[in-house]
């Protein structure tokens, strides 16, 4: 009977990841929240591109971090 074993680098790596989405889970509100309460700035459709790139990369930031933890836990090597 083989016991899978966890990859602690791959883990680490996972974590990281998971870190960098959390940032971006709140910059990317920030943004969208102060583009939207000033819609009268020149500076509008920037911020608000920029902030709808942020909520993008937060989710898919999340899910690579989980994926990257799941493989590093349950992946056959």
């Amino acid at each position: 009977m083989k016991t899978n074993k966890t990859d602690r680098t791959l883990l680490l790596k996972g974590i990281k990841i998971l870190v960098f989405a959390l940032l971006s889970l709140f910059l990317g509100p920030i943004f969208l929240h102060t583009a939207i309460s000033n819609p009268e700035k020149p500076l509008y459709i920037p911020i608000l591109i920029v902030g709808c790139l942020i909520s993008a990369m937060a989710v898919i930031l999340l899910f690579r971090g989980i994926n990257t933890i799941m493989n590093s836990m349950f992946k056959k090597k």
